[in-house]
């Protein structure tokens, strides 16, 4: 099983990174945006989970020369190993996120994700491993950070979740995280493991002749394991050996679904989507989105035609323009920090 899985996930969007048009909401009135002639952008080395068995290197960008106390923002990786910038390749887009948000006096916190900063350690246990201990204890931890920073407005730090951290989001805000609001990139309300065998599906249809029907032969077995994963003990899903991880833990993620959380939520919520997204889907993840909050006036949409999972200008649709370095659309940051800017209390 496991070198199966192994091969499925080396042919899926999900190896680049380890896991229409568009419907907005009125915003608030606009208020002042900083002038960021005054504003200095100040980096500061932080400890996420200081003295803790997992502590994990971050940086804390200050908006020196804005109003105090400052909004703040938690950046949460997508799937996999990412460090603070969440590298992929040339491209950084934690760290664009980060650098243009401070501009216009926004401290943003970023940092090295659990399975990036103890890697050896973390593979150890990696059966038992879920997203609470590899995402959303941190994330959590990284909230009261700002909050304990007198410098930072206490009610108004946020949460932005890329991809899968953009799926974890809610649940990281219901769990501890309690943010003001949330901005969910390019992330679903749907199952990790419904999303896995749509990107493997896509992978397997780019094959001919024996490898096509070798790698569906295999699709075909991890979509029945993923069919019986409710019928699952813990303890049985816990011997599933999926590679990297256990079928445990893509159980205990789709026991808690996003959906549950968001159905719910009152608090302010974007939701921006990549039109030319082909890890997550603008016709499938985003439309769910839609389907389950269009109307609510606490969550604003926007998609971004042209756009892909990086929220980076797409040229050929595939993984390959991740390699060549660009950097996050200018209209999605800007959208980004003016909707922090203007969110309510």
């Amino acid at each position: 099983m496991k070198k199966l899985v192994a091969t499925l996930i080396a042919l899926s969007a999900l190896s680049a990174f380890a896991l229409t048009g568009c419907t907005t909401n009125p915003s608030p009135s606009p208020t002042a945006t900083p002038n960021p002639d005054t504003i200095t952008i100040k980096e500061e080395s932080v400890t996420i989970g200081a003295g803790t068995e997992y502590e994990l290197g971050g940086t804390l960008t200050i908006p020196e020369g804005a109003e105090k106390p400052y909004p703040s923002v938690v950046l949460v990786h997508g799937s996999g190993p990412n460090d603070r910038d969440e590298t992929i390749y040339g491209n950084k887009p934690f760290k664009d996120i980060a650098d243009y948000l401070t501009s216009k006096g926004i401290a943003v916190l970023r940092y090295d994700k659990r399975t990036y900063a103890h890697q050896a350690k973390m593979a150890e246990g990696y059966m038992d491993l879920t997203v609470r201990e590899e995402t959303i204890d941190d994330a959590i931890l990284a909230s009261n950070l700002l909050k304990s920073d007198e410098r930072m407005d206490k009610d108004r730090v946020f949460v932005i979740g890329h991809s899968m951290g953009g799926m974890l989001a809610p649940r990281i805000d219901a769990e501890g995280g309690d943010f003001a609001g949330l901005i969910l990139l390019a992330g679903s309300p749907r199952t990790l493991s419904d999303i896995v065998l749509d990107q493997i599906t896509a992978a397997v249809e780019t094959l001919t002749g024996e490898q096509k029907a070798l790698g569906q032969q295999q699709l075909d077995s991890l979509a029945s394991i993923f069919a019986e994963l409710d019928n699952f003990s813990n303890e049985q899903a816990k011997a599933i050996d999926m590679g990297g991880a256990s079928a445990y833990y893509f159980k205990e993620m789709a026991d808690h679904p996003a959906s549950t959380y968001l159905s719910d939520i009152e608090k302010p919520v974007l939701i921006l989507q990549g039109g030319k997204d082909f890890q997550v889907y603008a016709d499938k993840d985003y439309v769910e989105y839609q389907n389950l909050l269009d109307g609510k006036p606490n969550v604003t949409f926007k998609l971004y035609p042209e756009l892909n999972h990086l929220f980076m200008t797409s040229t050929t649709g595939t993984a390959e323009e991740y390699m060549k370095a660009d950097n996050v659309h200018i209209e999605v940051l800007v959208d980004i920090a003016e909707w922090i800017l203007n969110a309510k209390k």
